[in-house]
């Protein structure tokens, strides 16, 4: 169970840093938009794991005997990729407004990793669905604090929540290639 709690403290730290940024840019704290936020990058980070997970399902037997390594190739390039960007520029930035449809963008573009880490459910022996409600939740409350400490002046957390993310997902990643391989 502490695999699936850090797995989602980690995939939770981009929408972190993007909610972060939305309560930077916004100015001042908005109850309604950070309900917005939450439920928008919670929904998109708690669903899109069940696909990478599907696909894994559906591959399962093709690549059984080298599917460690698919793993922390996976988590090992999230995290290396959430890393990278922990040092570039915050996509919130070309935004001038959180309409709908942006935040629709930034809940698809910030899940997107969550789809590829769905893929190491089931070598992680966590329940997808479980794995699923968690990390939704996980992502709905950081990305409503997110967007809260934003407004109170916490741009410098922004990139520090990235980072600290994808050094999760590298570790897991190592973790698990390391117990298929040695145990």
């Amino acid at each position: 169970m502490i695999e699936v709690v850090v797995l989602s403290l980690a995939l939770s730290m981009d929408a972190f840093a993007v909610a972060i940024g939305i309560g930077v840019k916004n100015g001042s704290f908005d109850k309604k938009l950070a309900l917005k936020v939450a439920l928008f990058f919670g929904i998109f980070q708690g669903l899109m794991p069940l696909f990478g997970y599907l696909a894994s399902v559906g591959l399962g037997s093709y690549i059984e005997q080298f599917d460690h390594w698919v793993a922390f190739c996976l988590l090992a390039l999230i995290g290396g990729k959430m890393i990278y960007e922990s040092f570039g520029e915050n996509t919130e930035d070309e935004f001038t407004a959180f309409t709908n449809k942006v935040l629709l963008i930034l809940a698809i573009a910030t899940s997107i990793d969550a789809m590829a880490a769905g893929f190491t459910l089931g070598l992680m022996e966590l329940n997808p669905f479980v794995s699923m409600i968690l990390i939704g939740l996980i992502t709905f409350v950081f990305s409503y604090v997110g967007v809260f400490i934003g407004t109170k002046g916490g741009s410098f957390l922004e990139s520090k929540a990235e980072f600290i993310g994808g050094i999760a997902l590298v570790l897991i990643g190592f973790k698990i290639l390391i117990s298929h391989l040695f145990f």
